[in-house]
């Protein structure tokens, strides 16, 4: 199986991502050499293969590809995590970051990640800032740690006996994920309770990536979404958050990605396409110079006036969106510079369950512009000052509400082509463009 998909931190198809930010794809090979079968060697020949195959720059960074193969086979291994390393040393040379080796677990977590599911109870954890136990930040809906009651501000204090104290959320979230229909036993302290325990079975969550919101502002009626990440899920999600706030009479729509890295390459298509009727979406370009250009369809929800809230955080899939709003003048952007990711990635599964992404392509906007290292610049720039954005990240609840200074800054930008709109009540692209053009007139530091 085979997916694309945009990363920066961080399967199926196609992706797009920030930090880690790449677009991929990912797919499931096999090793062909049966000289291997039962050596390390057979996963560093599969995963030398697909690189020489689908790599986007065919020189390989000028490092001889064919030696690296036969070096890499002429060792003599003494485990599979020595041959990992050595596999992760010959992709470092390469001298692209987003290529790169996944172990069994890395490659469990990214597939859990771009699907949007897994297999769990339900629980958002952090390390309290204060008293540095694991904390529930809440139960996700209709999960088993929901509905067995278990509440936000609930400290877990041992997973199957196992204590937590100096556990980070990662390590948690290893013992508390596990195959559906196990059973987990989790130990809760509670405020005015005595500590008790509290037995779960594990089921398949879907995971949420998109909120949203109805904002009263100034006598506009808002429609605020926020999409954390371009999972398996999150188009559908997207779909019926659009839906919620049409059917509540929204005059316009904040739509938030900041932070958000990225994802899948077919999620992020699939909302453009939500928001865009026509018009370019993204052009992407292989190794062999082939370039293939994916366009809107006809099916945009609403022509209602939108603003795309973005910053540093906002990688690949992220970029792709915005650059497809912003270049066909469908959206105002507001906020600071992107991340700046303009690779396509396809992330195989190899044989033994651990995985591999390749950059296998270079993206372009509808403009033409290559983001590569410097980002979507943004009609209205406003940045958050150092206490602006330690307030946001303690409170995150304030997030897209009065107290955060860019959702206001997305906000202001929309009035003029909402009062527009309630003289005219069809929107047209002229009008979309006028919103585009006074942003720009509005940018601030």
């Amino acid at each position: 199986m085979k997916q694309l998909r945009d990363f920066p931190r961080t399967l199926p198809g196609a992706l797009f991502t920030g930090a880690f930010a790449a677009t991929s794809i990912l797919s499931v090979s096999h090793p062909a050499q049966a000289l291997f079968q039962d050596s390390p060697k057979a996963v560093l020949d599969e995963a030398w293969q697909i690189v020489n195959r689908e790599y986007v720059d065919t020189a390989f960074n000028q490092v001889d590809w064919m030696a690296v193969r036969q070096q890499l086979l002429s060792r003599n291994y003494s485990s599979t995590q020595e041959a990992y390393n050595a596999l992760r040393q010959e992709l470092e040379r390469l001298g692209d970051p987003y290529t790169r080796f996944l172990d069994p677990e890395q490659y469990r977590a990214l597939t859990n990640q771009t699907s949007g599911e897994l297999s769990g109870v339900g629980v958002r954890l952090r390390v309290d800032a204060n008293s540095k136990m694991l904390t529930v930040v809440e139960p996700i809906a209709n999960s088993p740690a929901s509905e067995a009651g278990i509440r936000a501000g609930d400290r877990i204090v041992a997973i199957d006996g196992k204590s937590t104290r100096g556990m980070t959320v990662e390590a948690a979230s290893r013992l508390i994920q596990g195959e559906i229909g196990t059973q987990i036993t989790l130990k809760i302290e509670r405020e005015g309770q005595r500590p008790f325990e509290l037995p779960l079975t594990r089921a398949r969550i879907e995971l949420s990536n998109v909120s949203h919101a109805l904002r009263q502002e100034n006598g506009a009626r808002i429609g605020y979404i926020r999409l954390t990440e371009f999972s398996g899920h999150a188009p559908e999600q997207m779909r019926e958050a659009m839906e919620n706030l049409l059917k509540q009479n929204v005059e316009g729509f904040v739509l938030d990605l900041r932070g958000n890295p990225g994802g899948l390459l077919q999620a992020s298509v699939e909302i453009a396409r939500l928001w865009l009727d026509s018009g370019s979406i993204v052009r992407t370009v292989d190794r062999r110079g082939a370039s293939e250009e994916i366009k809107a369809n006809q099916t945009a929800m609403t022509k209602l006036p939108l603003a795309v809230l973005v910053d540093g955080g906002s990688a690949s899939s992220s970029e792709i969106l915005t650059g497809a709003l912003m270049d066909n003048n469908r959206a105002v952007v507001v906020g600071s510079q992107t991340f700046g990711k303009a690779l396509v990635q396809s992330v195989h599964a190899l044989s033994d369950g651990s995985g591999l992404a390749v950059t296998i392509a270079h993206y372009y906007t509808p403009g033409g512009l290559d983001i590569s290292h410097r980002g979507i610049t943004p009609n209205v720039e406003i940045s958050l000052s150092e206490g602006e954005r330690r307030t946001l990240l303690t409170n995150q609840a304030l997030i897209g509400t009065d107290n955060d200074p860019q959702y206001l800054q997305a906000v202001n930008a929309l009035k003029p082509t909402i009062a527009l709109n309630r003289r005219n009540p069809t929107p047209s692209p002229s009008l979309l463009q006028l919103s585009v053009g006074q942003g720009q007139q509005q940018s601030t530091q």
